[in-house]
């Protein structure tokens, strides 16, 4: 391997959640779990989201938690109010164990201040007739399943020989380090399980691609993979979309001076220009 193959090792290597990093965030989501289930009656919870489809980045942050609540018990009658209503519920419940709960219109965030395993996120749902769940979306309810969206990743990494998940990490890195200006970040990986395809070439050619590829139709339409929930960037507006597009030119502008600098044999400046889009994620070999 050469010099940039050994930077990217170290990226995908510093992208990975450590197993004390995943050892904390368990031991927690289990406490969060277990209080809710002392306090309501439910019928199953479970990990979702990024976290659960291993493509959450370090600073591990907003672990997804799925509680499902029993239709039939003494919370049954919140499906029939307000999402927002039942997730204030929640929040009252959250509260008698930790001070740090807010609300918005989808989930109850438990936070722990300042530090690296920081967040979790806990939405109420319930199971949805024909399959997956409905869960808060301001005044309403949207349909979801997140089990479907798991299993698309999985497929797609067993594709791409195990590299597809590392991959989205690493855009996901280019995009934390950028301040995270695609909302939501699942965005990237609705994005990559469609524009992204086997053989799976070197981590820094796929990057190039994709970045080319989003940059002409991250102004599209990306509807939910499972086909429940309305557009995954919905919530994001025409002239937004826009903005976006340049902002992804200008990381693809950056692949291609890297590449660029790697073909002309300057491989210490390759990474120095890559390292413009990773930042601390990516150490020097």
């Amino acid at each position: 391997m050469g010099y940039i193959d050994d930077a990217f090792e170290l990226l995908k290597k510093n992208l990975e959640i450590t197993q004390t990093e995943s050892d904390l965030a368990q031991t927690r989501h289990r406490l969060i779990r277990d209080h809710i289930k002392s306090e309501w009656s439910t019928v199953n919870d479970f990990l979702t989201g990024s976290y659960d489809r291993k493509t959450k980045t370090k600073k591990l942050k907003d672990v997804d938690i799925f509680v499902v609540i029993d239709p039939d018990g003494p919370q049954g009658h919140l499906a029939s109010g307000t999402g927002t209503a039942a997730v204030d519920a929640l929040c009252k419940v959250l509260k008698t164990g930790w001070p740090d709960v807010t609300g918005d219109d989808y989930v109850a965030l438990v936070e722990y201040a300042g530090e690296d395993v920081a967040s979790y996120e806990v939405a109420p749902v319930f199971a949805r007739k024909g399959g997956g769940y409905l869960m808060p979306c301001g005044s309403g309810w949207m349909a979801t399943d997140p089990s479907v969206h798991a299993d698309l990743v999985t497929a797609k990494n067993k594709d791409c020989d195990a590299k597809f998940v590392p991959f989205v990490k690493m855009v996901k890195g280019i995009n934390r380090e950028a301040g995270d200006p695609i909302s939501p970040a699942f965005l990237i990986e609705v994005m990559a399980l469609e524009l992204v395809s086997p053989p799976f070439g070197r981590y820094r050619d796929e990057i190039r691609w994709f970045l080319a590829s989003v940059a002409d139709q991250i102004t599209n339409d990306w509807p939910d993979p499972a086909g429940l929930g309305p557009d995954i960037n919905a919530g994001v507006g025409a002239a937004a979309r826009q903005r976006l597009a340049g902002t992804v030119r200008g990381w693809l502008e950056t692949c291609e001076e890297a590449i660029l600098q790697e073909n002309a044999g300057k491989d210490r400046s390759a990474v120095e220009t890559w390292k413009t889009l990773f930042g601390w994620r990516m150490p020097r070999p």
